[in-house]
């Protein structure tokens, strides 16, 4: 176990499981060994853009995509109106905007 004295540097962190002084970028705790979960894989946990494509492409008709990517009201909107075919046409664009937009192009425009 940590001593509770240890200050941590701006590129360390505190091991999630044990206490002790680990830095940033360290996958593993070498004192206890427990595997550290950053929160973040490097994209802010935003929506994927692949999978938002997928859904829209698959499922756009019933809103699902907008749903995952937290545009509520869009999706109950998508919902409504499934039954006129009209969502999953645009669904069906959509998702292939997603799909053909770079990781960077999509997150500045999606997230």
């Amino acid at each position: 176990m940590a001593s509770q004295d240890q200050t941590k540097g701006a590129d360390e962190q505190f091991c999630s499981s044990c206490g002790e002084v680990i830095k940033s970028e360290a996958e593993i705790c070498p004192e206890c060994g427990v595997s550290q979960s950053s929160g973040s894989t490097g994209s802010d946990a935003g929506p994927d853009r692949t999978t938002a494509g997928l859904l829209a492409i698959l499922l756009g008709g019933l809103g699902v995509h907008k749903f995952y990517m937290g545009d509520t009201g869009m999706g109950i909107l998508y919902l409504l109106f499934c039954w006129t075919f009209i969502p999953a046409i645009v669904g069906l664009i959509e998702g292939i905007l997603y799909l053909t937009k770079s990781d960077e192009e999509f997150a500045q425009t999606y997230t």
